[in-house]
């Protein structure tokens, strides 16, 4: 898991059921509301001072994500993928990276693709039992309550060995 983790440089996350807590709150006068747990955006910002390239990446489409990616200086957001694995590896591409340098933070069925290409793929402790199955490290904590936070400690404190 140590090796794994000290190469990584991007780390992509899901956003409903891992940067969330999965819930999608609709208003009467269409709002939408989210959940984000504020430990999970501190890791955030740890990584993306420590050089880490860091993705949103979403089936859905939401402002409400946009926004959050704005607040935590997130330039890569996806949103309307309905084909992640088609978005990973764009972003490969894009970066010039390989696999084993890919973190990949997923929770359900349609994260398994780029979950199974990614050299670090995670799911929080709340994911489907099919991705839980298939990942190299399963977090303690739940999807929005703060999964995000540890498996960004896990690589941080793995790149400082």
């Amino acid at each position: 898991m140590q090796e794994r983790a000290k190469r990584i440089k991007m780390i992509i996350m899901d956003v409903d059921g891992v940067l969330t807590d999965g819930r999608i709150i609709l208003g009467s006068k269409g709002e939408e509301l989210k959940n984000f747990y504020v430990q999970d955006g501190e890791g955030i910002s740890l990584a993306r001072e420590r050089g880490l390239i860091l993705v949103f990446i979403s089936s859905r489409k939401s402002k409400v994500v946009e926004r959050r990616a704005e607040e935590l200086e997130i330039e890569e957001i996806h949103q309307d993928a309905s084909k992640k694995i088609e978005v990973y590896d764009g972003l490969l591409r894009k970066y010039g990276l390989k696999d084993g340098e890919v973190a990949y933070i997923g929770d359900d069925l349609g994260d398994i693709p780029p979950l199974r290409k990614a050299g670090l793929a995670i799911s929080p402790a709340n994911g489907v039992e099919e991705v839980k199955d298939i990942v190299h490290y399963v977090t303690r904590a739940f999807g929005g309550r703060g999964a995000v936070r540890e498996a960004i400690d896990l690589i941080l404190k793995a790149k400082e060995t």
